[in-house]
């Protein structure tokens, strides 16, 4: 367990609560133009949070009364925020069942390119038939297949990332010469359902390999850990137990994943919560701090959080609870240099296999 807690919010829309957007506190427009989701990052931030998830889906929300019905391309929007930060970490989900895999890595190293090494993923699957129908490229397969194709995207990512040497980019104007050829490799990969000859189109991301991380909440899912820097495991019923099968097959960084809701007041604080779902903690900051405490002793690395309204609990996460971690030393003060990898304590990796 590291002394230093990794910290981490979600960006879901205008928070996890379905009606966070019918506060007098949002307007909804700032949703769609990505404003929302750029307050909501700046403020972390500024606050110290290490790192950014932004939520996503092949499948089109539910077109359901008095919920919004759309959502921004997570890829997308890490991408816009990320000119507007300079060191937070942003982690859009991308589901790889339906997308070809060579897409996915260079979209990736881009994300990383334009972020200055802050750029990573939440890898996701789809079993579902209306994602399999909006892509229309084949049947959808149980979950036990979709997450084994999924480390095989994992595995062919990184192998592209290598592709290209950290020198391979000369920029010799007088020669005419900008790129080393010998130092551009194919990775030749054989996967059940697909092949990549490579190399990648884009050149080696500035971390080497980009932080991936995966959402724990399936037993399917679980085995996918292995080839994981990040989980995310949502819920904190026998945490302890599942941290440890978490870590008898691999060596991520383990972040409990909870809803919250911050209030003091218990009547406003159920009053909010009326219509949500998933919310595991309910009411206000030093109680949180009590439970983080208790999941830090169970062993988790850190707290991926998710508000339930971006524009009322990510201030008060920003201004009263990250404090109150620092007062407690369960969280360091914020460490504004250098990748993000390094920052989560990871090595940045080698090149060329």
């Amino acid at each position: 367990m590291s002394p230093r807690l990794i910290t981490a919010i979600e960006i879901d829309g205008a928070g996890g609560h379905p009606g966070a957007w019918r506060g007098p506190e949002v307007d909804p427009a700032a949703i769609l133009t990505g404003e929302l989701a750029v307050r909501a990052v700046q403020r972390a931030e500024a606050a110290g949070i290490d790192l950014a998830t932004f939520t996503d889906a092949l499948e089109a929300p539910a077109d359901v009364p008095d919920r919004v019905s759309v959502r921004l391309d997570a890829l997308g929007l890490a991408a816009r925020i990320a000119p507007s930060t300079d060191r937070i970490g942003l982690l859009p989900t991308i589901t790889v069942t339906h997308t070809e895999p060579f897409h996915v890595q260079a979209s990736i190293a881009t994300l990383d390119h334009v972020s200055s090494g802050r750029g990573g993923w939440v890898a996701d699957v789809s079993t579902s038939a209306e994602a399999a129908a909006v892509i229309g490229r084949r049947e959808p397969a149980p979950a036990a297949e979709t997450w084994r194709e999924a480390r095989y995207v994992v595995d062919v990512s990184r192998r592209l990332w290598d592709s290209w040497d950290d020198d391979a980019i000369i920029r010799d104007a007088a020669s005419g010469r900008f790129v080393d050829r010998d130092r551009i490799h194919y990775v030749d990969y054989q996967a059940p359902s697909f092949t990549i000859k490579g190399p990648s189109i884009v050149p080696r991301p500035p971390q080497g390999h980009p932080i991936t991380a995966v959402r724990v909440n399936t037993p399917e899912a679980l085995e996918a850990a292995a080839d994981a820097e990040l989980v995310l495991l949502p819920g904190t019923d026998g945490l302890s137990d599942r941290v440890a099968s978490i870590r008898s097959a691999g060596s991520p960084r383990v972040l409990v994943s909870v809803g919250v809701l911050l209030d003091d007041d218990p009547v406003a604080a159920a009053r909010r919560a009326d219509g949500a779902a998933h919310l595991d903690h309910i009411g206000g900051v030093e109680r949180l701090a009590d439970l983080i405490a208790g999941w830090s002793a169970a062993g988790v690395d850190g707290v991926h959080l998710r508000p339930a309204s971006l524009e009322i609990d990510v201030p008060v996460i920003a201004d009263r609870l990250i404090p109150l971690l620092q007062a407690r030393r369960l969280v360091g003060t914020p460490r504004r240099e250098g990748l993000l990898r390094t920052r989560l304590g990871l090595a940045r990796p080698g090149g060329a296999r």
